[in-house]
């Protein structure tokens, strides 16, 4: 058995209406999931539910945590660390006026970026995911956006 933690805020988008995304989860990884105070995982993919859970936790839709059930695809959580204000500021220059940086850092590198708490997570195949990650260690270390955009338009050339 394995334990995970969540926002309480998440539980809720985990088990879905009627207990329908939960039921989904399971099914599709072969194993039980009970929700409680930490959420605790039994059977066969154990390890493979709790990086779905993990990554709904982290403010993913459930559509988009299940791409992880195909085992190209994986889950990095970048933290950020800093006083309240740093952290606020470091997370807006990542999602970008109306969500256009985050957006750009999606479409060009194949994935799907959740800022969510303190923590900025991509879900991609490895090269994709490295590629997301490069991009937004630039924007967190202070790379002007317009060098960023840069940097993802020579991705798609290659």
């Amino acid at each position: 058995m394995i334990s995970v933690n969540i926002p309480g805020e998440r539980r809720p988008i985990l088990i879905g209406k009627s207990g329908a995304t939960k039921k989904i989860i399971e099914k599709k990884t072969n194993t039980k999931i009970h929700v409680g105070l930490e959420v605790n995982i039994e059977g066969e993919n154990e390890l493979l539910t709790a990086e779905i859970i993990k990554a709904i936790g982290r403010g993913f839709s459930p559509h988009r945590a299940l791409r992880l059930t195909d085992q190209n695809y994986l889950l990095d959580v970048i933290q950020i660390k800093g006083t309240p204000n740093k952290i606020k500021r470091l997370m807006s220059r990542v999602i970008g006026t109306h969500g256009k940086t985050r957006e750009i850092i999606e479409y060009s590198t194949h994935s799907f970026v959740s800022v969510y708490g303190r923590t900025v997570s991509i879900i991609g195949n490895y090269k994709d995911a490295k590629n997301a990650r490069e991009a937004i260690e630039m924007l967190l270390q202070g790379s002007k956006h317009t060098t960023v955009y840069k940097y993802l338009s020579n991705l798609e050339l290659e």
